[in-house]
């Protein structure tokens, strides 16, 4: 089965780490503070946080209350982004990506299917936002048991 990896994943939750405070009166984000939240390793995310910068969703501050915070609005980040920052192309077989992969996919039968499913999961990877991501966890939030009853 297809599964995306611990990389995508953390970094899904580092997003949306992100995405809930933003904008905020503090400017940015520590990776210890989003670390401790989402008991992610400071060190794994140190990993995850270099390709998010490069793809420009997200920018670092330096200096006094420095950290990383979104570079766009939560809504304009599609999750499709995200995954293709951390993860590289998503695709549930190689030959649907590389065409020398498999002799086989001009004929294969397979592959059509293979197409048009990595097809559908990018299509609504793509049609996600940060922005949908945050409302979900919010009306989420809502349901957290908040600690023993009296």
């Amino acid at each position: 089965m297809f599964r995306i990896s611990t990389k995508g994943r953390y970094g899904t939750r580092l997003m949306l780490n992100l995405a809930l405070h933003y904008p905020e009166s503090s400017p940015a984000r520590s990776l210890k503070e989003v670390a401790e939240e989402e008991d992610i390793s400071i060190r794994y995310l140190e990993q995850i946080i270099i390709p998010l910068r490069d793809h420009r969703l997200v920018k670092s501050l330096r200096g006094a209350g420095g950290g990383y915070t979104l570079a766009k609005p939560p809504a304009a980040i599609r999750l499709s982004e995200v995954l293709q920052a951390v993860e590289g192309n998503c695709c549930l077989v190689e030959c649907v990506e590389d065409k020398n992969f498999c002799p086989r996919s001009s004929y294969c039968a397979a592959h059509e299917i293979w197409k048009e499913g990595t097809r559908v999961m990018k299509n609504y990877f793509d049609s996600v936002s940060l922005q949908d991501m945050v409302k979900i966890a919010e009306k989420k939030s809502k349901r957290k048991p908040k600690g023993p009853k009296s």
